[in-house]
C-alpha cells in the first residue's frame, strides 16, 4: 500500500510546539492549500489540512515559521479517534510529516541565522530559466 502525501500551502496560525513526557518535540499547526480550478461561482476551494512533525523538524518549523509561512510538507495521512469530554468520539485526520520544506525567505527583521549564515537576509539562487512553461493537461501522459 501507498501512503504519501506532499502539500504546498500557508499556515493559518503559528506552530505549537510541545513535548512529551519523554522529551520528545512535536509540533502542531495548520495549512491552507487551494484546490485547482473554481466553484461554479468563481470561488477559491480551500482545504484546511492539520500536520504534526516530531524532534528536529517539529523544532525547526517552530523556530522557522509563523503564520503565513509558505511551506511544503510531505508526509502520510494518519487517523486517530479519541474520546470527547461530552463522552462522544471523535476522528481527527491528519498529516504526519516526515519533511517540511520552507518556501520563503525569512523577513528581513528577524536576526536569527540561516543554515549557520551569520546575517539574518536570504538570497534565493536565480533560476536558469525564468520562461514559464506552457503544458496543456491534454499533453500529459496520465
Amino acid at each position: 500500500m501507498i501512503n504519501r502525501i506532499i502539500l504546498v500551502g500557508r499556515l493559518t496560525r503559528d506552530p505549537e510546539l510541545r513535548r512529551t513526557t519523554s522529551g520528545l518535540s512535536v509540533a502542531t499547526f495548520t495549512i491552507a492549500s487551494d484546490m485547482r480550478g473554481r466553484q461554479a461561482d468563481g470561488q477559491k476551494t480551500t482545504l484546511f489540512i492539520t500536520c504534526t512533525c516530531w524532534n528536529t523538524t517539529a523544532d525547526n518549523v517552530a523556530k522557522f515559521t509563523h503564520k503565513g509561512s509558505l511551506v511544503a510538507v510531505d508526509g502520510r495521512l494518519s487517523q486517530r479517534t479519541f474520546d470527547r469530554r461530552d463522552g462522544g468520539k471523535q476522528t481527527v485526520n491528519e498529516i504526519v510529516c516526515d519533511s517540511v520544506q520552507f518556501l520563503e525567505p525569512r523577513s528581513q527583521d528577524e536576526n536569527a541565522p540561516v543554515n549557520g549564515e551569520d546575517n539574518a537576509t536570504f538570497t534565493p539562487d536565480p533560476e536558469p530559466n525564468d520562461s514559464p512553461i506552457d503544458v496543456v493537461d491534454d499533453d500529459l501522459p496520465f
